[in-house]
């Protein structure tokens, strides 16, 4: 049967040895560059765990205190660093331990290889002891998936595996693994996988389409960019800055895209979204194009999609067909990915002012900074307001770190007021909204950017799904920063129980541990703070720290993350107070 796929050519002969399926699958992790990854062992992958003890000086395997952490560490590693996160595990529990991750990752586009062992070949479909149907379970939520049963397909699929991760718009791929297939020998040999028939990564850019969008974007009285996590992915952030700033085009974006432009650059006009800016959401319904770029039109950012930018002319740059007219009918569909596309694009464009849609922008800031930024980043009451931590964090760390945050209030005022000088700085569960993702997360990520400063911002709901990985954190030595604001409530939740249930905080009010004691526990240096006057130099410990640090901070219990959209209502509605 003739293979669907290609590989790299050699113009030497491919040498050939005969070793153990398990050996063979280390093999191809180091012929693929990776150096590093997460997991957990358990009998059905015990003779991989055995190669990978022989092989320590080449790649590093972090232990995870669950497998879910373990999958969102991969996460973390593959969003700071571009390259496909890899994890671990065995059967059945430890299978399904990771699908969270996986679905998390489908959803934001974040590139992972999941290893999983499998019971014997024999056994299969005989409810063995941890025996699941991981491929069928994971179906939906991976790229693609597959299991192997003879150690001979071992090198061409997680060949394929890593190709197809990587590739296009990325994605996680799962391959699961029978025991017996890692205990046969067979004769191997590796070559990258470049080609899979029928399966077209990147597509083909249709110039006049690009031409039909650099027309009505030099035609446009007051065009508006919304930018995504597209941008971050295909590497385009100098070319997106170009376009940006010869056309003079307000520019807004979605929690992925932050950080692909300065959040100080004058014309970066905020996040658009549920939570985001007053300006680009009111805007988005009196612009006359509308250029989305790298982005999917979710459902938190377009809120109601009846009167949805229905005055727009609406461009979709996009490297996903599937994207394409799903939410948001576009005008004019730029298919391919976003560096190539927007470099045809570029000479196209005329230089332009813009100054009075600019002038709107600026006054819709002056009325949200009035009404909730100010009270946000200096507040007048006397408990502190998860804003002004951010802001000290800014200071301290100049606006170069990079903000792994996790899922609620807190992960809204991360990306509203943290400062993102960097590329790849803005690291959270978009589409998912994955409580737990933010400490394994920042593990991935700090291992995979050791000279950046790496800083968790986590809600105290959403630390204690995965506060073991303090765990890995101390085995690891990894110098990582952790703060949780704490206030005592899951508070995303109880915003919406105080604005549409009535006040009638259902389950949503906690008690915690002593925070504090429990870090001191794993030997991390840990303080908390109560007061405004012990915030400065509590952050200036905890970012000069040379190890992993955990500050615990103390927030009003009742505030809320305005700007507003409630669910289903437009753009237009968003709510102040």
């Amino acid at each position: 049967m003739k293979e669907n796929f290609t590989l790299e050519k050699s113009n030497k002969a491919v040498p050939t040895e005969k070793i153990s399926g398990s050996q063979a699958i280390i093999k191809c992790l180091i012929a693929e560059g990776v150096k590093t990854l997460y997991g957990y062992p358990g009998g059905a992958i015990m003779p991989v765990y055995d190669e990978l003890h022989q092989y320590q000086d080449k790649i590093h395997h972090v232990l995870a205190r669950h497998e879910q952490g373990a999958i969102h560490a991969a996460q973390g590693f593959a969003r700071i660093s571009g390259n496909v996160g890899v994890a671990i595990a065995t059967s059945g529990p430890g299978a399904t331990n990771l699908i969270t991750g996986i679905a998390d990752a489908q959803i934001d586009s974040t590139p992972l290889v999941c290893i999983t062992g499998q019971v014997h070949s024999h056994l299969l479909g005989s409810d063995a002891f941890q025996e699941t149907d991981i491929v069928g379970i994971s179906t939906p939520v991976t790229k693609w998936n597959h299991q192997i049963t003879k150690a001979e397909d071992i090198p061409k699929v997680l060949a394929k595996a890593f190709f197809i991760a990587k590739s296009g718009r990325p994605g996680p791929v799962l391959i699961d693994i029978t025991k017996d297939a890692q205990f046969q020998e067979f004769e191997f040999s590796y070559q990258k996988c470049i080609e899979i028939r029928s399966y077209k990564p990147v597509p083909d850019i249709d110039a006049n389409k690009v031409k039909e969008a650099a027309d009505l974007i030099n035609a446009a009285k007051k065009p508006m960019i919304v930018w995504g996590q597209g941008v971050i992915l295909s590497e385009a952030e100098d070319i997106f800055k170009a376009v940006v700033e010869k056309t003079n085009i307000p520019a807004a974006w979605t929690i992925l895209g932050a950080s692909a432009l300065p959040t100080s650059h004058p014309l970066n006009v905020g996040m658009v979204g549920m939570h985001g800016n007053y300006g680009p959401n009111v805007l988005t319904n009196e612009c006359d194009v509308l250029i989305a770029i790298g982005m999917r039109f979710d459902d938190r950012v377009t809120g109601s999609l009846d009167t949805y930018a229905k005055q727009a002319k609406v461009i979709h740059f996009e490297i996903d067909p599937a994207e394409i007219d799903k939410n948001v009918k576009a005008d004019v569909a730029v298919l391919g990915d976003a560096k190539a596309t927007l470099t045809q694009l570029l000479p196209l464009l005329n230089t332009n002012n813009h100054s009075a849609w600019h002038q709107l922008f600026k006054d819709h800031y002056k009325i949200e900074y009035e009404k909730v930024i100010k009270n946000d980043l200096e507040p007048v009451k006397e408990g502190l307001s998860m804003g002004e931590v951010l802001k000290e964090i800014n200071i301290q760390s100049k606006g170069n770190a990079a903000i792994v945050s996790d899922v609620g209030q807190h992960q809204m005022i991360a990306c509203r007021y943290a400062d993102f000088n960097i590329t790849k700085s803005n690291i959270t569960s978009g589409g998912l909204g994955t409580m737990g993702f933010a400490l394994p997360a920042a593990i991935g990520a700090k291992m995979a950017a050791p000279e950046r400063d790496v800083v968790a911002i986590i809600g105290d709901g959403g630390y204690q799904m995965t506060i073991q990985e303090l765990g890995t954190v101390f085995q690891q030595k990894i110098p990582l920063k952790i703060v949780v604001l704490n206030n005592e409530f899951l508070g995303m939740v109880r915003q919406w129980q105080q604005l549409f249930f009535d006040k009638r905080y259902a389950s949503t009010e906690m008690t915690n541990p002593d925070f504090v004691a429990i870090a001191k526990g794993y030997y991390i240096d840990a303080q908390k703070v109560t007061k405004r006057e012990e915030l400065s130099d509590a952050v200036k410990e905890m970012m000069t720290t040379d190890g992993p640090y955990f500050l615990e901070v103390c927030v009003e219990k009742e505030d809320n993350v305005f700007p507003m959209i409630p669910s289903g209502a437009s753009v237009s509605d968003i709510r102040l107070e």
